[in-house]
């Protein structure tokens, strides 16, 4: 080895684990808003799924269902 090498310094452990903090923090952060973007609970809007259970349930019929639920997806 040449007289002028001192081997690795402080800096060098140091800025790997910044490269690899953002790395990984940067993979979770896409990895979780591309879940949140296609997941199944943004398949239907909470108040949809409030209407479907009521068609369920025999309170309203087709008819309102199909009206109430044109009036969501417009607003």
């Amino acid at each position: 080895m040449p007289w002028y090498y001192n081997g690795p310094t402080w800096l060098m452990p140091l800025t790997m684990a910044i490269g690899m903090a953002v790395f990984w923090g940067g993979l979770v952060t896409v990895v979780v808003l591309v879940l949140r973007r296609y997941g199944p609970q943004h398949r239907s809007s909470g108040a949809e799924q409030v209407l479907a259970e009521r068609l369920a349930r025999g309170e309203i019929d087709d008819k309102e269902y199909t009206r109430l639920r044109d009036i969501l997806r417009t607003h």
